[in-house]
């Protein structure tokens, strides 16, 4: 009697990293084969006589090489652009408290576990219509770059610091909204089943189990974000929303170089109070 020879069976297991390193790589190599092949780029091109003559003299012109007074050596512009970045520091803050205000306002509703009646250990019917309604809004808010908001705010408002800001966080609205329901999402459920185990109403839930835990995260959050809006300031000052971004606009304009110098100086001093401030309120918080 032959004895049946069982062969191992091979199991394959699909590795999500693997999968997803393989498609960029197959990516990068696609976009450089249209850039070379299809799109027929010459990078040589770059590197003319003329490009680095336009270089030199954009180098030159930032280091105040041929003016008489650069801008970061008169006393009058300094005064200028140090009040243009105190008024692009109120945007910043006006813009992430706007914001943060309105995701504190939507964010429980706009957690799943919410929906779902687990945070809170009940189910309402309107939970879900609230749930899809402010993700909606989310994802509208966020989807429109913050240039086009201040586009269309400007056209309302007068040019200023105010439009802006408000351009600013109706974008950053949607991004910290939906990260810090993400937060929610992920909150540990024990500290809120022992709470509802000794009558805590839904309110009470939220207030005293789900708030604590997750706060340290959500102040996170605003911070980075906050450190994004002041660079980003810089982009809807393009369009009049004021600050340093329209002064930088203007001193392009003019070919003022040591002056773009000076404003990118005052940028430079901008984001790192901003990390500072924001380092020192994550360990407080910690």
């Amino acid at each position: 009697m032959k004895k049946k020879i069982l062969l191992p069976k091979l199991k394959y297991k699909f590795n999500f990293v693997n999968f997803s390193i393989l498609i960029a790589i197959v990516l990068i190599i696609a976009s450089w084969m249209f850039i070379y092949k299809v799109d027929k780029a010459d990078f040589g091109g770059l590197f003319t006589e003329k490009n680095a003559f336009y270089a030199k003299k954009f180098l030159k012109g930032m280091f105040g090489i041929g003016e008489e007074t650069p801008a970061f050596k008169d006393a009058e512009s300094w005064k200028n652009v140090l009040k243009l970045t105190y008024e692009t520091l109120q945007m910043s803050v006006m813009a992430a408290g706007f914001a943060s205000i309105g995701m504190l306002l939507t964010v429980i509703p706009a957690a799943r576990n919410v929906a779902e009646g687990k945070l809170t250990l009940s189910k309402k019917w309107y939970n879900w219509i609230l749930f899809g309604f402010i993700r909606v809004i989310y994802i509208f808010s966020r989807s429109v770059p913050e240039l086009v908001w201040a586009m269309i705010i400007i056209f309302i408002f007068k040019p200023g610091i105010f439009p802006g800001a408000l351009a600013l966080a109706i974008h950053n609205f949607g991004i910290i909204g939906k990260l810090c329901a993400e937060v929610i999402e992920d909150t540990d459920l024990r500290p809120i089943r022992n709470l509802a185990s000794c009558g805590a109403s839904s309110g009470q839930i939220l207030i005293y189990g789900v708030m604590p835990a997750v706060m340290p995260k959500f102040l996170t959050y605003i911070l980075y974000r906050w450190e994004v809006i002041i660079r980003t300031t810089i982009v809807v000052g393009f369009v009049g929303a004021g600050g340093l971004g329209m002064d930088f606009k203007l001193a392009m304009s003019y070919f003022k170089y040591s002056e773009v110098t000076l404003i990118l100086i005052c940028y430079l001093f901008l984001v790192a109070l901003a990390d500072i401030v924001s380092e020192g309120a994550r360990k407080l918080s910690s």
